[in-house]
């Protein structure tokens, strides 16, 4: 077994203390090597791609991922290979992912709703049924020689993840999700943060579909149901269409439709179908059932955002390859109660007199960056339209518009999530 630890960062500081860590284990006996490069090409899946030609990887059959964040447990191997090794036709093996910020605050209760969603009735499902579902990207082993099949890793999208397992699964490789295994990782807490994560979750799909969608129609090793489903269940609704007609109706045609007193929408579209939808999405996380409306409403919100990145996909512009890390705060709010559990080596093993990460200089904000623009103006047209639709057009709208441009509002006055540590 090798432990590669592929280093893209640009701060020195991240960078010496990434190495320090590493000869430290490799002073132990363990095999690590420590990887860089000179150059950031292709980001993720430059660096995966550079780590796969090593030499010492040509020893190895498969290969674990996570990303720099994932704290997998010990047996995490023996849980997950065995199904590799006892059947030769499966290429990856997903695991679930478990937040241990996910009570931090308002946002991070609202992606672990939206992720357990996504890993309860896309993942868990398509495995059941022998249905394609996509890699994560991390907590996941691959078969390498599944990997070389297909091509290994592209950088044409900023979802290489996605990429790879398109192509693997045009090849007839089967993937199994195993939601039994969970491995510890982070959310991000500040929206900044959140929306750029979002925007490459959803442009990059969009534009492997545009890219890939003659691939998948010329192919033959898969049947045509396996493309349809792949065309247009997991690609064209999941990664497109929700999020436009998302914003479209709920967003822009609810809100006109007050201006026009021929336009009736009946009450099963705005109430009903509504309703029924988002019980069934809340299934995904019974904890959170209490916050249900509002998570709606602020998905609702970030569907401007998401539309936006698809549509920078479909029409590859400057955009669509934009890859910004997602930050996370790990303990940087919370180093005094880290320290607490830490024994009498570990505490002499830490330069105290040396800060792990230098000090944030203040610097003076300009307004456009300490908002968000583009909530500001939309919630106030809804709101708008509201009470337009409490003056005038007596269509009993005016509830859900009143609340609804209040949650763009709260939004982009940046009242979500956590704020990252600043200078004094």
């Amino acid at each position: 077994m090798v432990i590669q630890v592929l280093d893209d960062s640009t701060d020195p500081v991240v960078k010496d203390l990434v190495k320090i860590e590493c000869q430290r284990w490799k002073s132990k006996g363990v095999n690590i090597r420590y990887e860089v490069r000179e150059n950031r090409k292709g980001y993720k899946a430059g660096a995966l791609k550079q780590g796969l030609m090593r030499d010492y990887v040509r020893e190895c059959e498969f290969i674990a991922m996570f990303d720099a964040d994932f704290q997998p447990e010990s047996d995490f191997l023996l849980r997950t290979v065995p199904f590799l090794v006892h059947n030769p036709d499966i290429a990856l093996v997903q695991t679930r992912w478990k937040f241990v910020n996910s009570d931090e605050c308002l946002l991070t209760r609202f992606q672990e709703m939206s992720l357990d969603y996504h890993f309860k009735f896309e993942q868990e499902a398509g495995s059941i049924v022998y249905s394609f579902f996509g890699f994560n990207g991390t907590a996941g082993v691959w078969r390498i020689s599944a990997i070389n099949d297909a091509g290994g890793w592209n950088d044409r999208t900023t979802v290489e993840d996605m990429d790879l397992a398109v192509r693997t699964a045009l090849l007839g490789w089967k993937f199994v999700y195993v939601g039994d295994v969970k491995v510890r990782s982070e959310l991000p807490s500040t929206f900044k943060a959140y929306r750029f994560q979002q925007h490459r979750w959803s442009c990059g799909p969009a534009n492997l579909f545009k890219k890939m969608l003659v691939d998948i129609l010329e192919n033959k090793k898969v049947s045509f149901w396996s493309k349809l489903h792949l065309l247009y269940d997991f690609f064209f609704v999941g990664k497109i269409a929700a999020h436009t007609l998302t914003f479209i109706y709920y967003c822009f045609a609810i809100p006109v439709s007050v201006f026009f007193p021929e336009i009736q929408i009946p009450l099963w579209g705005v109430v009903y179908v509504p309703t029924v939808i988002t019980l069934c999405k809340s299934l995904g996380s019974p904890s959170s059932f209490h916050l249900v409306i509002l998570w709606v409403l602020f998905e609702n919100v970030m569907s401007l955002h998401r539309i936006k990145a698809t549509i920078t996909g479909l029409l590859d512009t400057r955009r669509v390859n934009e890859w910004v890390v997602t930050e996370k705060l790990g303990d940087a709010n919370k180093t005094e109660p880290a320290m607490e559990g830490l024994d009498d080596v570990q505490v002499i093993d830490v330069e105290l007199s040396t800060p792990l990460v230098p000090k944030l200089e203040k610097r003076r904000t300009r307004l456009w960056d300490k908002y968000n623009c583009s909530e500001i103006p939309v919630g106030t047209c809804i709101i708008i339209c509201g009470c337009y639709d409490v003056l005038y057009a007596k269509k009993g709208y005016y509830i859900y518009l009143f609340i609804q441009g209040l949650a763009f509002l709260v939004v982009g006055f940046e009242y979500i999530g956590t704020r990252p540590p600043s200078a004094e």
